[in-house]
């Protein structure tokens, strides 16, 4: 199947990648969020990263947490960390999901959530490889697949999708909110879009190689991992109605579909490209996801 779809990108992406990868970020000043950095192996370097913790998680010093993992979009994630904790942590509080840490990776400007082509930005093996062990080891978490959530927007959503999909062993939910981009043909039309950010980000990530984008894909992961995620990876789509890549997040959902793998979708009318307009605008279905994905280890909220 060849899909050609719609991919956009921030305009500073040529500008991130001749400043080289800033793997230690600045500390985001939030409440119940700290800054943390741990030994890359892979990078044989230092590496950080935020974490929300509920204040239920010092109250209760015996009990484990579920995690979710936020992937933030193209630019870095920076400025979204302060809104998302208190997102998060204001549903905690209204009992309307589980207590959750919830970690913010940094995903450097446009790593895509993947590893490059040329190895200098292992960004697949950080997260999966490097920090879930570290996460396990220093927070009380449940150190399994059910206590675990990936979720992102934009190409956060994009990295959400091939993790869950791609390592059904390590996440037992995957959440894709406005994620991008969804084809096979990094060449396709570019209505909005600008080219040299487009090629910029094919070169830097996928080393120029269109096979190797391929390879990378969620559409790609969803055709070899099908049978591996039926009936044991929660997975969900999202998309506001005026977001430029509702037609990607459509698609994919279809894709799934023909591919039998059970997920949800969730097309909310009147939103853009916006992450917090899009979470509220799924009401109680944002809640109910949570909750399913999260039952084995929290049974208590439903």
């Amino acid at each position: 199947m060849k899909l050609i779809l719609l991919l956009f990108f921030a305009l500073f992406v040529s500008i991130a990648g001749a400043q080289g990868p800033s793997w230690v970020t600045p500390a985001v000043r939030a409440p119940h969020v700290a800054h943390h950095t741990f030994e890359s192996s892979a990078l044989q370097s230092k590496v950080s990263f935020h974490a929300y913790t509920p204040e239920v998680y010092e109250l209760e010093k015996e009990r484990r947490f579920p995690v979710l993992y936020w992937l933030h979009g193209t630019g870095g994630g920076l400025a979204g960390i302060a809104p998302v904790s208190a997102w998060f942590d204001a549903a905690i509080r209204e009992g309307k999901m589980p207590p959750v840490v919830v970690v913010f990776p940094n995903g450097l400007a446009t790593s895509m959530w993947c590893d490059s082509k040329d190895g200098a930005v292992p960004m697949e093996t950080l997260v999966v490889k490097e920090l879930v062990p570290h996460i396990d080891a220093t927070f009380r978490t449940f150190a399994k697949r059910e206590g675990r959530i990936v979720e992102g927007f934009s190409m956060g959503g994009y990295g959400a999708a091939r993790l869950g999909l791609k390592f059904p062993e390590v996440f037992g939910a995957a959440s894709c909110l406005a994620g991008g981009p969804l084809d096979l043909d990094f060449q396709g039309p570019r209505t909005r879009a600008n080219p040299a950010e487009r090629e910029n980000i094919l070169r830097m990530t996928f080393g120029g190689d269109l096979d190797y984008f391929r390879v990378q894909s969620p559409v790609t992961l969803a055709e070899k991992q099908a049978a591996a995620v039926r009936g044991k990876v929660f997975m969900r789509v999202a998309a506001g109605s005026r977001d430029f890549t509702a037609a990607l997040n459509r698609e994919f959902s279809s894709h799934l579909k023909r591919l039998n793998i059970d997920h949800t979708f969730i097309g909310v009318p009147g939103v853009g490209h916006e992450t917090l307009p899009l979470l509220r605008g799924m009401g109680n279905e944002q809640w109910q996801f949570y909750r399913a994905a999260l039952a084995a280890v929290s049974p208590t909220i439903r």
